[in-house]
């Protein structure tokens, strides 16, 4: 099959986070299985023409947005797995420094800049003369291209045949405008109503793809579950339980080549599922590194985070002063709200001993903290899918974790009577019950040959993209199939 994948942004040219890390290794994995696989993303000012070898497809073609007239130029990049990606242009839109905003704020035009984006991209496939049977769109910037594929009258006869996907990397993030957005969409009036694209007086990227995409997916299994409640579905549970029968999660992978401890070569020491050993090595670079005591039997844990609410800081912070009492370490790497940074510091002035506090994003660090942490810290209180904690057992970081979302999907409690399972989870989302799975995880740390079968059990689990990219391909197959494309208007 034909698989056309939209997103804002793709590892290696462009990412803020999660969303471009999986765009990077899904669309491999996905070419990899046998389809033709095209990318479309905005060519921002940090994929330079000349750095990224790209070639020119379509010269300037115009576009009438709102009472703009708009010139596009597209470019392109084959990648070694054959995988094309193809950049739009538009200077006074995508070249800046950031991809969505800066601290003070998001931009102020990303209405009109990701309208332009998706108009932009299905022009730009119609022009080329691309014929996908799968269109994946990602997140609220691409939430509209299921509505123009489902509006009647869809110019380009190969879009008329093709089904949709939608997937929620995060919910919280809607894309949400005033009504005065909603105009340079080129969509009718009878768009903006409550059953489509409304929501509570706002015109919603999101909410289009929501409802008018074929079959609307997220990032793990439990997410697709706790999006339909009241309590996780950000305003959207009732739209999305009202489809739940198309909604299906899909929990997400990581690279295996690049999140590898037998090679990767930021680490201080390499090792593997077969051969742990070495891991103490890192373990001790690192304890010199932030200077704590070189001991391989104090615990070392470790916590790579957005510094924010939903991360669990809330809970994390009030239990810094038990952590003194542990006979542990801890160390923390990211950046956030201010509010986390300064405090954090703080403490870290007072508890020099056991405690370093990074406010900053490094991912060679984030790397050494995977290699030399006994356990990670994921105290969410809610979590899509997370990443971090895949890494972490591929990297032997046992995770404590809260139950929820991808977390729950990919731990499994550690037994010490059965030695069975990877980590440690807590239901409660409370300072108490966290604290309470971290003394379970510290005392069978005490037992040596029973940690030792965790670790093994940790760096044995399989989140590569492999078996994910084989559900999501069985699922376009099965959509494909699917003979009538319900007209909504």
């Amino acid at each position: 099959m034909k698989i056309l994948f939209v997103t804002s942004e793709m590892a290696p040219f462009a990412k803020t986070g999660g969303l471009g890390d999986v765009l990077g290794s899904l669309t491999t994995a996905i070419q990899g299985l046998g389809h033709e696989v095209s990318v479309f993303m905005p060519r921002y000012q940090r994929i330079g023409i000349r750095e990224w070898e790209l070639q020119p497809v379509l010269d300037y073609f115009e576009m009438i947005i709102g009472n703009h007239l708009e010139a596009t130029r597209v470019f392109l990049k084959k990648l070694p797995s054959g995988v094309k990606v193809y950049f739009i242009e538009h200077p006074d839109f995508f070249m800046r420094d950031e991809l969505y905003g800066t601290p003070m704020g998001d931009y102020q035009d990303n209405d009109r800049r990701f309208i332009y984006f998706q108009r932009a991209v299905l022009k730009a496939v119609e022009e080329l003369k691309l014929q996908p049977d799968i269109v994946h769109c990602h997140d609220w910037q691409t939430g509209l291209i299921p509505v123009y594929l489902k509006k009647p009258g869809t110019g380009y006869a190969p879009l008329q045949k093709a089904r949709s996907f939608f997937t929620i990397h995060n919910l919280a993030y809607q894309g949400n405008f005033p009504p005065d957005s909603f105009p340079p969409t080129g969509l009718g009036w009878e768009y903006y109503k409550s059953d489509f694209l409304e929501f509570y007086g706002k015109f919603s990227f999101l909410k289009g793809g929501l409802v008018f995409a074929d079959e609307v997916t997220t990032v793990s299994d439990r997410y697709s579950e706790e999006i339909q409640t009241k309590e996780f579905g950000c305003g959207m549970e009732g739209v999305l339980a009202a489809r739940k029968d198309t909604v299906t999660g899909i929990i997400n992978g990581i690279d295996a080549t690049e999140w590898d401890p037998a090679t990767d070569r930021d680490i201080d020491a390499q090792y593997s599922s077969g051969d742990p050993s070495k891991k103490k090595l890192n373990k001790s670079a690192f304890q010199k590194e932030n200077g704590f005591p070189v001991d391989e039997n104090i615990p070392l844990l470790g916590l790579v985070a957005r510094l924010v609410d939903q991360k669990g800081l809330d809970i994390l912070i009030p239990l810094l002063e038990k952590f003194a009492q542990q006979n542990l370490q801890f160390v923390l790497l990211g950046t956030g709200e201010e509010k986390y940074h300064q405090i954090l510091r703080d403490l870290a002035k007072k508890n020099k001993k056991w405690f370093g506090v990074h406010i900053l994003f490094d991912p060679k660090m984030a790397k050494k903290i995977y290699a030399a942490s006994d356990m990670l810290l994921f105290p969410s209180y809610y979590e899509p899918c997370g990443l971090g904690q895949i890494i972490g057992l591929r990297y032997g970081a046992v995770p404590i974790a809260r139950a929820t979302g991808g977390l729950a999907d990919s731990i499994q409690d550690f037994d010490p009577e059965t030695q069975k399972g990877n980590g440690f989870l807590f239901e409660e989302y409370s300072s108490e019950a966290f604290f309470a799975a971290m003394l379970k995880a510290l005392k069978v740390f005490k037992q040596e040959k029973v940690w030792k079968k965790l670790v093994k059990n940790a760096m044995e689990c399989d989140f590569s993209w492999v078996a994910s990219a084989k559900k999501y391909s069985k699922l376009y197959e099965a959509v494909k199939r699917r003979t009538v494309k319900v007209e909504k208007t």
